[in-house]
């Protein structure tokens, strides 16, 4: 009997009817370790690959029962993991004891949190989208050539070098080794402040022995000075690419 419940009843699942640019899941009856494996990692480890931040709703049924006590757990853990991928989170429900740990809680995260009762699940979902959308480098892991490509097109912030962080790190725990970098920008805008500079310093300090190459797609004069310059701080061989030739960038991280 219990096999055909977790089967066909899931007590943890991705909501899909949401707006464009939101994530969410709808938690009912009693919520266990496995409900977070099978649903909300592969949804955070998704986010933190491809470099998205979150929108997050979580909708509490009437029917929900409770935790279990490795599910607590798990959405401790996870929670503390990957922070730094939300940018809103509305929690929806009458559920009065989670509604309070909510609040309470709140004021030592990083993102809003707001919550909302069950019959305010659009003003939930409006609430999220009329947050100030997260701007900064784009990026993406290509799995096949193992290489991750960043687009560049404004001030480098601390906040994207996390994010940059948590990728990398991410690949190199389950694949082992990351062949290389490639840097896209038209010209090599700077940073947004000394915390960027600084988050720059330590993401290169911390990584630069792990990634084989690392190709700048670049225009500017910047940009044909960094392989020169680079071979006195870094492990990683530095190669400069013309802006428009990214495809032999990546063909050549890859080898």
């Amino acid at each position: 009997m219990v096999p055909n419940q977790r089967k066909w009843d899931p007590m943890l699942d991705r909501i899909k009817d949401l707006p464009p640019g939101l994530a969410g899941v709808r938690a009912s009856g009693r919520v266990t370790s496995e409900d977070y494996e099978r649903v909300m990692r592969p949804l955070l480890d998704d986010a933190r690959r491809e470099g998205q931040h979150l929108r997050f709703l979580y909708e509490l049924t009437p029917d929900l029962e409770g935790f279990s006590i490795g599910a607590a757990w798990d959405e401790a853990r996870l929670g503390m993991r990957y922070l730094r991928l939300f940018d809103g989170c509305a929690v929806v429900g009458d559920v009065e004891w989670i509604r309070d740990s909510t609040r309470l809680f709140s004021a030592f995260m990083p993102c809003p949190v707001r919550t909302f009762g069950t019959s305010e699940k659009g003003e939930a979902t409006a609430w999220l989208e009329s947050l100030p959308h997260h701007v900064g480098v784009k990026f993406h892991i290509l799995p096949d050539a193992s290489v991750l490509v960043v687009d560049v097109a404004s001030a480098l912030r601390a906040e994207d070098f996390d994010a940059l962080s948590a990728a990398v790190d991410h690949w190199l725990e389950t694949h082992g080794e990351l062949r290389g970098i490639v840097v896209h920008a038209h010209e090599f805008p700077g940073w947004d402040n000394a915390a960027g500079f600084v988050h720059h310093l330590r993401f290169v300090r911390d990584h630069h022995r792990m990634i084989g190459k690392v190709a700048l797609a670049a225009g500017g004069t910047m940009a044909g000075l960094v392989p020169r310059l680079a071979k006195h701080f870094v492990a990683a061989t530095v190669k400069h690419f013309d802006f428009d030739a990214v495809d032999a960038a990546i063909a050549w991280a890859r080898d």
